[in-house]
């Protein structure tokens, strides 16, 4: 009889084996790489609002709006809306509203009370976008928020636009960045890490990798480093070297235990 040639079970079961551990090897650095092309998206999507962002002031003789929510809704808002302004700039945030990295609603209730009225939705997460749903309509979507301090640069005058085209080391004052909410406020430099991630800060949160994206007031965008939050300057009385910088004295273990993996600056 003729005898027929095949595979053993043995033989399937160690080309099975090995290609489960090829997989195993590789889905790892497949994700690490998806990750760091969303990060990517995300830097490129910063950079057009430091465009849109740089026509606005010029066209405002360098100040900012009073409502910077409006600012990213774009076209969202519609007639009647009470943070329409009235002079209404119709710039397009489709595409670039999001972080790839936290694209779906966030879950916790969000509430702000404006001069044009009350603001509700959901607030973001680590990999959750924040969502306005009144009084906007259709529902507005985003993954980034505005430090509001950055947009007040005066220390005698607080409630004061800037004219940011006076002001010095623009290279290193955070304008809009991945954020769980819109409008970020940055009580103080001495104000203590979050002992853990999710806070109504809204924006020391491990997005990418043990860092977050930033659009600075030059209009420039990069990666910071969480514990690099410390050192930017968030106000016109931020102390870069404060206490939670290596330059203020800070220790590895000072940090909460969530952030001590990280970088140190």
């Amino acid at each position: 009889m003729r005898k027929v040639k095949g595979f053993t079970l043995i033989e399937l079961l160690v080309v099975i084996s090995i290609i489960v551990l090829l997989m195993a090897i590789l889905l790892p650095a497949l994700q690490r790489a998806r990750n760091q092309a969303r990060a990517v998206v995300c830097q490129a999507n910063l950079k057009q609002w430091g465009t849109i962002l740089a026509i606005y002031t010029e066209d405002n003789q360098g100040q900012f709006a009073t409502n910077l929510v409006w600012l990213l809704g774009g076209p969202s808002l519609i007639e009647g809306d009470p943070n329409k302004p009235g002079v209404y700039q119709d710039i397009n945030s489709e595409g670039i509203a999001l972080c790839p990295m936290a694209v779906r609603p966030g879950r916790s209730s969000l509430f702000y009370s404006t001069s044009g009225g009350e603001i509700k939705g959901t607030f973001g997460s680590k990999f959750e976008a924040w969502e306005i749903t009144s009084p906007l309509l259709p529902p507005f979507r985003c993954s980034y928020g505005f430090n509001m301090h950055g947009t007040r640069f005066n220390t005698y005058a607080p409630r004061t636009r800037t004219d940011i085209f006076f002001l010095r080391g623009r290279a290193n004052i955070p304008t809009l960045l991945d954020a769980t909410n819109p409008r970020i406020r940055v009580p103080g430099e001495d104000l203590p890490p979050p002992s853990y991630e999710f806070t109504e800060r809204g924006f020391c949160i491990n997005r990418h990798n043990g860092h977050i994206n930033v659009l600075f007031m030059d209009w420039s965008a990069r990666k910071v480093g969480l514990k690099e939050l410390w050192t930017l300057k968030w106000d016109s009385d931020w102390d870069t070297a404060g206490p939670w910088t290596k330059a203020g004295g800070v220790q590895p273990e000072d940090w909460p235990e969530w952030m001590r993996q990280f970088k140190d600056y």
